[in-house]
């Protein structure tokens, strides 16, 4: 592990391009397969191998250029990788990390068996659910696709107009959750079983896409401390090797739930590029490379990231939006460079370092002010 100098991604949107930049700071060289030359970690790879991201012929190609193949998301053939794995090419996180992960009904069951609190669930059969409830893809759904909130009889019927054949075990189902905040944590465990915490956060969803983020989190001590052990549980029952974004909802009784587990680096840990010691990427690498893990403290009181998503109204100035961010007091900009543009796309991310956590919620108002025509309220 400590010759590790070459890291294979599949993979080459802004998170692999993101661990590029990361492994450039260190010294290591990534290769990345990805389907087209636009995609934005292109850029900064050392190599590319052009395919599909579940290509396995590409991920055995690229699998002999480097030392150790890492993930950008979970849109893999995972049969196909443990041929790959059985003829010995390294993965991590493990194969056997992502195997109960990749589809959400198992995620749940997984967690379920650990003790862990998740939402009420099930597989989508052919009895109408019990409302209000959630309705999920079980593999390929990300940034609100293949997310649906059934409210009520009307959304249940749209939704089986839309879906007029339903797969079996196709999809789950789960309970609404009434929560208060949607928490997450960044966690990272290395070969020896070390692991790193990082601050708990606040996000907010929109659309099933992440809005903003809000470091550390404004929980009681007691919640933080509970997500933390969640998260040791969780990495530690995986054999986890590398960073994992884990996502909580908190109710208004204080009972914290599993949401979701991504087993790469995520959205709710872009802040940490600036404001911790060691960001998310450069920790991911660490724990893959065989060193051993950064401190992942904050080095600023409090951080606010705000996803710069791609607006519906046409002709948009972008560049004179981001020269408006980027003139903003202990801003950093970080613009994802892709080739196409539309309503919703992450495009990029802001990223404010502030002396006191109350000026979070303000700072967050006025960066949608100059990004959105309709900032959504917080």
């Amino acid at each position: 592990m400590n010759n590790v100098t070459k890291i294979g991604v599949i993979g080459g949107g802004q998170l692999a391009w993101m661990l590029g930049l990361a492994a450039k700071e260190m010294g290591l060289s990534l290769w990345v397969q990805t389907p087209a030359a636009t995609d934005p970690a292109v850029a900064v790879a050392e190599g590319v191998c052009y395919g599909a991201i579940a290509d396995v012929a590409t991920t055995a190609h690229l699998a002999k250029q480097v030392d150790v193949m890492t993930f950008e998301n979970e849109f893999v053939d995972l049969e196909g990788l443990q041929r790959l794995e059985q003829q010995g090419v390294c993965f991590y996180p493990r194969l056997a990390s992502l195997a109960p992960l990749l589809d959400k009904y198992q995620q749940r069951h997984f967690l379920q068996q650990l003790g862990i609190p998740v939402p009420a669930f099930g597989y989508l059969g052919d009895r109408p659910p019990t409302l209000p409830c959630v309705i999920k893809t079980c593999r390929h759904g990300y940034d609100g696709q293949g997310t649906f909130v059934i409210s009520d009889e009307q959304a249940w019927q749209q939704f089986q107009q839309r879906w007029p054949e339903i797969p079996p075990q196709g999809f789950l189902v789960e309970a609404f959750v009434p929560y208060v905040k949607e928490l997450a944590i960044m966690a990272a465990r290395s070969p020896q079983g070390e692991i790193a915490l990082y601050p708990v956060v606040e996000t907010q969803q929109v659309a099933a896409i992440c809005r903003w983020v809000i470091a550390p989190a404004p929980v009681d001590p007691q919640v933080s401390e509970q997500i933390q052990q969640i998260a040791r549980q969780i990495l530690t029952a995986l054999d986890a090797v590398g960073i994992f974004g884990i996502e909580f909802f908190l109710t208004a009784t204080g009972e914290v739930l599993v949401n979701e587990i991504a087993p790469r680096t995520h959205n709710s840990g872009h802040y940490t590029i600036d404001a911790c010691i060691t960001s998310q990427f450069q920790q991911h690498l660490r724990a893959i490379s065989g060193q051993s893990l950064g401190s992942p403290a904050m080095q600023v009181p409090a951080a606010v990231m705000v996803n710069l998503l791609g607006l519906a109204e046409p002709q948009v100035d972008y560049g004179a939006k981001c020269q408006a961010l980027a003139a903003l007091p202990h801003a950093n900009l970080h613009w994802y460079g892709k080739s196409q543009t539309y309503a919703g796309r992450k495009l990029g991310h802001l990223t404010v370092l502030l002396a006191e956590p109350a000026a979070a919620l303000p700072m967050i108002q006025h960066i949608e002010a100059l990004w959105y025509s309709t900032p959504v309220a917080v």
